[in-house]
C-alpha cells in the first residue's frame, strides 16, 4: 500500500470524487507502460492505481484516513486487491469506472423505411392525395411488443441476477483485471423471457400491410422524399417505429417536359402558317386534372406572329410548375418548329415557284450564320422576325 495515497495522486485531502479521478487520469496516463518506456514507469503506475483505489472508494478511504488498512491484510495493488480495467479505461477513454452500464433494453427504435410513389407530371406539380399499401413491422397484437406469450411474463436472468453483464477477472502483470462482458444466457437485456410469444416469436412485432394515405405537395420532382414521421419499421420489443420516406418519380408527359419549374413543349406548323402568321390553343397542364371542382384555365392562346422562324421560343410567364417552398410558379416555354412540306402537287410547286420569283429566291445563295452571335445580332433578329 502506498504510504501516502493524497500525495501519490498530488491532491489535499479534502479533495472530491471530480478532483481524485483528474489527477488520477493525468498520472495514469503519464506512466502507463504502453506509452512510457522508463523502467520505473510501471511501478509508479502501480503505485498511482492502487492510489486511486484506495481513495476512489469511501469505504477504503474512511479506513485509510482512520489509520486502518484499506485492504484488510491483502495487500495492495497486485497482491490481490482485483483493480478494475475500467479504471484503466477511463484514464484514456473518460469512462465510467463505478460499475457497468447495466442492462439494456428490449425496445429498440425501428428503421426507417422507403417506398416509391409514381406520379403524372400534373399530380407532381399542383400536388395530389394517395392512399398507399406498405409492408412493414407493427407491434404485436398478442403480446403488445412484450415478446412474452399471454399469460407469462419476462424473469430476471439468473446468470447476471438482471444486470445484463456479467465480470472476468483475468491475471496479468498489472495484478487482477477485471472486465465486463454483456450476459451471454440473457443477451445483455438482464431478463430472459421462458416461453415466447407464439406469434412473433419473443421479438414483439409482425409483419403486417397497412394501407396509409400521404398527402403530396404541389412542386414535387423525380427523387423528391415525402417523410412521414413514426410510419416506418416499429423497433424490436415494441420499440417506437422510424420514419416511412415516400420517394416520388415522375412519369413522362405526352406534351412536357419539366426542366426545374420550367414546363417546355414543342409546336409543329407548316411553313405557310408560319410566314403568314397564325393563333394555336395550347392546353395547360391543368386541363390533366380529374376534379372538375378547381376552377383553373386550361388552355391559353399563343399567338404566332407573321415570318415566324424555326426554333423561336414563346414564353407564357407564371404558367409553370409552382414552387415547392414559395408561391412563384415557373414558366411555359413554347418552341416553335416550322415543317417544310415534302411532296408537292403541280399547283403547290408552281404556286411556290412563283413565290420565289416575286421574292428573287429562284437560285439563291445562302447565309452563312455567324457561330455566336453578339447581343446586338440577336436583337436585330429579334426585331426582323
Amino acid at each position: 500500500m502506498p504510504t501516502d495515497p493524497y500525495a501519490t495522486l498530488g491532491v489535499d485531502r479534502d479533495a472530491d470524487a471530480d478532483t481524485l479521478k483528474k489527477a488520477y487520469r493525468r498520472l495514469a496516463r503519464q506512466y502507463h507502460p504502453d506509452v512510457n518506456s522508463d523502467p520505473g514507469a510501471q511501478e509508479k503506475f502501480k503505485e498511482v492505481s492502487a492510489a486511486y483505489e484506495i481513495l476512489s472508494d469511501p469505504e477504503k478511504r474512511r479506513v485509510y484516513d482512520l489509520g486502518g488498512d484499506p485492504f484488510g491484510g491483502q495487500g495492495g495493488f497486485g497482491q490481490g486487491a482485483g483493480f478494475s480495467f475500467t479504471d484503466i479505461m477511463d484514464a484514456f477513454f473518460g469512462g465510467q469506472p463505478q460499475g457497468g452500464r447495466g442492462p439494456r433494453s428490449r425496445q429498440r427504435r425501428g428503421q426507417d423505411a422507403l417506398v416509391r410513389l409514381d406520379l403524372e407530371l400534373a399530380e407532381a406539380a399542383f400536388g395530389t392525395t394517395r392512399e398507399l399499401k406498405v409492408d412493414t413491422a407493427v407491434v404485436c397484437s398478442t403480446c403488445h411488443g412484450s415478446g412474452a406469450a399471454e399469460g407469462s411474463h419476462p424473469v430476471t436472468c439468473e446468470t447476471c441476477h438482471g444486470r445484463g453483464e456479467v465480470q472476468h477477472v483475468q491475471r496479468s502483470f498489472l495484478g487482477e483485471i477485471r472486465t465486463l462482458r454483456p450476459c451471454a444466457a440473457c443477451r445483455g437485456y438482464g431478463e430472459i423471457i421462458p416461453d415466447p410469444c407464439r406469434d412473433c416469436a419473443g421479438d414483439g412485432r409482425l409483419r403486417s400491410r397497412r394501407a396509409i394515405t400521404v398527402k403530396i405537395p404541389a412542386g414535387v420532382d423525380t427523387g423528391t422524399r415525402v417523410q412521414l414521421s413514426g410510419e416506418g419499421e416499429v423497433g424490436p420489443g415494441g420499440g417506437p417505429a422510424g420514419d416511412l420516406y415516400v420517394e416520388v418519380h415522375v412519369a413522362p408527359h405526352r406534351t412536357y417536359t419539366r426542366e426545374g419549374l420550367n414546363l417546355h413543349c414543342t409546336v409543329s406548323l407548316p411553313m405557310t402558317a408560319a410566314a403568314l402568321g397564325t393563333s394555336i390553343e395550347l392546353p395547360l397542364l391543368e386541363s390533366d386534372l380529374d376534379t372538375e371542382e378547381i376552377d383553373v384555365e386550361r388552355s391559353v392562346t399563343v399567338d404566332v406572329r407573321p415570318g415566324t422562324q424555326s426554333g423561336t421560343d414563346h414564353v407564357l410567364r407564371g404558367r409553370g410548375v409552382p414552387s415547392l417552398r414559395g408561391q412563384s410558379r415557373g414558366d411555359v416555354v413554347v418552341t416553335i418548329e416550322v415543317e417544310t412540306p415534302n411532296k408537292l402537287d403541280e399547283r403547290q410547286e408552281a404556286l411556290l415557284r412563283e413565290l420565289a420569283a416575286l421574292r428573287h429566291e429562284e437560285s439563291p445563295d445562302g447565309r452563312i450564320q455567324p457561330a455566336h452571335k453578339g447581343l446586338f445580332g440577336r436583337m436585330r433578329d429579334a426585331f426582323k422576325q
